[in-house]
C-alpha cells in the first residue's frame, strides 16, 4: 500500500471514531472495515462491523466533546502504522497511541491492534 492510500484510509478510520451519527458512523466501519475485520486494543476485542461499531460508541461516550486526530502515517507492504491523539479541540490531548492496521486486498482493514501511550 502506498503513503497516499494508507492517509486515505487513515483519514477515513479517524472520521470514523469521530462520527456521532449512528447512521453515518456505520457507514464508515463498513467503508474502513472487512466484514470480518477485527480490532483490538487493551480494552477491547471487537470481530466484524457491528462490533466495532459497539466499542466505538461506547468509546465516543467517554471522549464527549473531543476529537481524535493522526499524526505521521507509515505504510509498506499491507502494514499501515499511524500515530493519534484524543481531546479537547484546542486543547492538549487526554490520550494518545498508535494503531497498526492490516489492509486487506480490496484496501479496507482486515485487522488492526491499536497501542495506548497513557491517560
Amino acid at each position: 500500500m502506498d503513503k497516499k492510500a494508507a492517509t486515505g484510509l487513515v483519514e477515513k478510520y479517524i472520521a470514523m471514531w469521530n462520527e456521532t451519527d449512528q447512521g453515518l458512523r456505520r457507514a464508515l466501519v463498513a467503508e474502513v472495515f472487512t466484514p470480518e475485520g477485527t480490532y483490538t486494543d487493551p480494552v477491547a476485542d471487537a470481530a466484524g462491523h457491528a462490533a466495532v461499531d459497539a466499542y466505538l460508541a461506547s468509546a465516543q461516550g467517554n471522549f464527549r466533546g473531543m476529537s481524535f486526530t493522526f499524526g505521521t502515517v507509515l505504510a509498506h507492504h499491507d502494514a499501515v502504522h499511524f500515530t493519534w491523539r484524543v481531546g479537547p479541540p484546542g486543547r492538549p490531548p487526554v490520550a494518545s497511541g498508535s494503531d497498526v492496521a492490516w489492509v486487506a486486498p480490496d484496501g479496507r482493514i482486515g485487522r488492526l491492534y491499536g497501542f495506548f501511550d497513557g491517560f
